[in-house]
């Protein structure tokens, strides 16, 4: 029967724990009372020493006292070997989350690895009670969950729960434990689409639109230059003009808002075509996205040649290039570097367009 369970361990590592469990028949007995310790004891994570662990069951001492010089929750008795393909992260081990976690194990053992992972870093980054929700929504949706933007959604989790905070006031909808893994995704994914507008664009306006504002006849062409008239267009016009922040920045393009007689009727987005050194309407749409008329792309085409646009020379950025906010970046993300007490990797210190990608 132990045979049979070390067998289960993942291959690159059954070596390891077979060498560990034939140096005592206590040490071989774990890998049917505790799978799990017999695999961090042969397998252990950095920095932990498992030999305090490993005298204390050849000793005979309790499960629980080995499990705690191990550094690792006693919950995990209940997941078999096919488990552990790398060494254990650590994980929460509180009151509430024991008494809750036993109930969202996945059944399959091919989903225990990601499973594992996934509670491990949404306990490290966010809470305890979002690792209980992603064990609960990974095992209900395992295909839904993009490992890529787990940082994502857990400072989204953590900013939720953070009033008066920059990054929590750019929150639209704020996680609640009750909510499903899909509609986290887009409520985090809108989250991550307003903080990139005013990390590039900043606190200032845009200090040239290429264009001056104008009329024509009942319509009015004005400048989208400041976040809060981003803002305020994209909730108006239920477009993504909000997402437009590196577009702007790196000199791609130029929003404007057109209103008759003061409504608005369309977002112009103003740039250039491929290998066409002036300026164009590169998209014309009314509320929606919806078609603008002919009229409407007549209007807008005569006021766009009321200027001079041979003048007009917008000097594009390589892309990725163009510096994020230095002060919008240190204000969102102080109080969580705070708050943990570390400034991860994927969160630096200095502005990156490289670590915000990754979100």
């Amino acid at each position: 029967m132990c045979e049979r369970r070390l067998r289960r361990y993942a291959s690159r590592f059954q070596s390891r724990v077979t060498a560990l469990a034939q140096r005592h028949p206590h040490l071989a007995d774990l890998a049917l009372s505790f799978p799990a310790l017999l695999f961090a004891l042969a397998v252990p994570r950095k920095q932990v020493d498992p030999e305090p662990a490993i005298a204390r069951v050849i000793a005979g001492r309790s499960l629980a006292e080995a499990a705690a010089a191990a550094g690792l929750p006693m919950w995990l008795r209940k997941l078999p070997p096919e488990a552990f393909v790398c060494p254990i992260p650590r994980l929460p081990d509180g009151d509430l989350f024991r008494r809750q976690i036993g109930n969202h194990l996945p059944r399959s053992p091919k989903l225990m690895p990601i499973w594992l992972q996934l509670v491990s870093e949404m306990a490290t980054i966010a809470h305890e009670a979002a690792a209980v929700w992603i064990a609960r929504e990974y095992v209900r949706a395992p295909k839904i969950v993009n490992r890529d933007r787990v940082h994502l959604l857990a400072l989204w989790i953590w900013f939720s729960g953070q009033p008066g905070r920059l990054a929590h006031d750019l929150i639209e909808r704020p996680w609640t434990p009750d909510m499903r893994l899909d509609a986290a995704i887009t409520a985090a994914s809108n989250w991550r689409g307003r903080i990139s507008l005013h990390l590039n664009l900043g606190q200032l306006p845009i200090s040239d639109m290429w264009l001056d504002p104008g009329r024509i006849g009942d319509y009015e062409f004005r400048p989208l230059d400041k976040i809060p008239d981003l803002v305020d267009e994209a909730a108006a016009m239920r477009n993504c003009v909000r997402t437009y922040g590196a577009d702007i920045v790196h000199n791609r393009s130029r929003l404007w808002s057109v209103r008759h007689r003061g409504e608005r009727v369309a977002t112009l987005e103003v740039g250039r075509h491929w290998r066409d050194p002036l300026l164009n309407i590169v998209q014309l749409k009314g509320a929606g996205n919806a078609a603008a008329s002919h009229d409407l792309w007549w209007i807008a085409r005569r006021w766009l040649h009321l200027h001079d646009l041979s003048q007009i020379e917008p000097a594009r950025m390589k892309w990725g290039q163009a510096p994020l906010d230095l002060v919008t970046w240190r204000a969102l993300w102080r109080p969580y570097w705070l708050a943990k007490r570390r400034i991860p990797d994927w969160l630096p210190l200095p502005p990156s367009r490289d670590a915000f990608g990754a979100l």
